[in-house]
């Protein structure tokens, strides 16, 4: 699957479940089993979560994934790029906004240091690419459902507000159990053929493709 016609980011600190959410969506699984790696939590080693918290490991570098979706009669080929949240890897993940139709800025709703870091790459992505729209996860909800507490009860009133008063969309999902996981891609797709001149481009790809054979694929 070489054509790409929906550039899709996922931002994000580190452990924020970027990959698990990727993952929900394309494959429909999710693996809660695998460690973190060192078992380091908050900065200490050795540490195991009090709290039933499912540690995955960190993504290093860029993850890329596809799947082709089914709109009326069009068929589209979605790529996801799962970047890294550290921010040593910032410089690089700069590199894959390039061309990006849509970047999906991801928090864990249980920690609010992230949703802190979610508004930098929100308002880096908008100076730096304008068409690129911007869709607020909030992730790992199934925590709360839980009886997990966050470390701000009204974390997520100030979400809804910046979100509101932004206008980005917010979702909060849980790849564990999959809510709300589906809807996000869905709207996202929704948005990308709403704009004619998205059809259009995505047509004359695959014209492009089967009359000379060439790969097609977005920048980076």
């Amino acid at each position: 699957m070489s054509r790409v016609d929906l550039k899709v980011v996922l931002l994000g600190n580190a452990m924020v479940g970027k990959t698990s959410l990727m993952e929900r969506y394309v494959h429909d699984s999710f693996n809660g089993n695998r460690p973190y790696q060192n078992n380091r939590l908050n900065g200490r080693e050795g540490v195991i979560p009090i709290n039933p918290v499912e540690i995955m490991p960190q993504t290093i570098g860029t993850v890329f994934a596809a799947k082709r979706v089914q709109v009326n009669d069009v068929t589209l080929i979605m790529g996801i790029w799962d970047t890294a949240g550290s921010e040593k890897y910032d410089a690089m993940t700069r590199t894959y906004y390039r061309g990006a139709k849509a970047a999906i800025v991801c928090y864990d709703i249980t920690k609010s240091s992230t949703f802190q870091r979610a508004k930098h790459w929100v308002r880096e992505l908008r100076s730096i690419e304008e068409n690129c729209k911007v869709y607020l996860c909030a992730t790992k909800k199934d925590l709360c459902d839980e009886g997990f507490v966050s470390d701000d009860p009204d974390i997520q009133s100030v979400v809804e507000r910046y979100a509101s008063g932004t206008q980005t969309k917010l979702f909060v999902t849980s790849s564990k159990t999959g809510e709300n996981v589906v809807e996000l891609f869905d709207e996202i797709i929704q948005d990308f053929v709403s704009n004619p001149e998205n059809l259009q481009k995505v047509e004359e790809a695959i014209v492009l493709s089967k009359k000379t054979g060439e790969r097609y694929c977005c920048a980076i």
